[in-house]
């Protein structure tokens, strides 16, 4: 019987590309929200509070897993905006 590889992705890629419509809706959201993480960490002396801290509790130090682990356990939501909500250029 063939081992599973044992990988250090976790949580599954297989697991976060369900709770997303692609795999580009997936970078997109999980980039912006390790921005959003990195800042919060960045900030924490300034007593500023305006950014969300994580969502989840984390043995990574790494913004970019820690995202993929709120996305993970649906702490992150995204909706698309319709072209009927966008704002028109030049607003």
């Amino acid at each position: 019987m063939a081992d599973r590889r044992i990988t250090l992705m976790e949580p599954r890629m297989e697991g976060l590309l369900d709770k997303v419509d692609s795999k580009f809706t997936l970078v997109t959201l999980a980039a912006k929200r390790a921005r959003e993480i990195n800042d919060y960490y960045n900030q924490l002396g300034e007593g500023l509070g305006k950014i969300v801290p994580p969502q989840v509790t984390s043995v990574s130090r790494k913004p970019l897993s820690i995202a993929l682990e709120e996305i993970s356990v649906d702490k992150i939501e995204y909706r698309r905006i319709d072209e009927v909500e966008a704002p028109a250029e030049g607003e």
